[in-house]
């Protein structure tokens, strides 16, 4: 039996929606969920690859927590990409998220079992990749280079969720 090299926690949930703010209003009038920091990612990314070919990658994030979870919304304003791929239009969840000491690695052992990537990408030093299991888990899986400045950043969004008493539910 092979030894799974991916045996690790996923710390976020993840949903495209055509709409940010709506979405996001749904999320704190209807769930309680908040507060929600928005930004924009516009040419922010480099080596982008989209299903093995060279691509863009354009979009609107929204984070929060909600207990040990975090919640991303997702805007996309590029295509193709691996959010419409999933979700054509509309609300659906897309992702799951992991924290990678090796992306590469990862993804490499996930397209050995057939799973092939479907958009990778990097910021400044830390890459990211979605991953198609879709037929696996029903959405795909992402990881990201663990690093200290997001995951202190990650810190500050899950503390704002603990102490939130429901103002300022959209932070830019």
């Amino acid at each position: 039996m092979q030894t799974n090299p991916l045996r690790r926690e996923f710390f976020q949930n993840a949903w495209v929606v055509d709409d940010l703010e709506t979405a996001i209003k749904q999320w704190v009038n209807e769930l309680g969920v908040g507060p929600f920091f928005v930004t924009e990612y516009r040419d922010a990314f480099q080596d982008v690859i989209y299903r093995g070919e060279p691509g863009v990658l354009n979009m609107k994030v929204a984070l929060a927590q909600n207990g040990p979870v975090q919640v991303e919304l997702i805007e996309p304003s590029s295509t193709p990409s691996a959010y419409r791929d999933s979700v054509k239009s509309g609300t659906g969840f897309h992702h799951m998220c992991a924290w990678s000491e090796d992306v590469s690695a990862d993804v490499a052992y996930l397209e050995s079992l057939g799973y092939p990537a479907a958009n990778t990408a990097k910021v400044r030093d830390i890459e990211f990749a979605y991953v198609d299991t879709r037929p696996l888990l029903g959405c795909m899986l992402e990881f990201v280079t663990v690093n200290s400045p997001t995951q202190a950043r990650f810190a500050e969004i899950a503390a704002a969720g603990e102490s939130w008493d429901g103002t300022e539910p959209i932070r830019w």
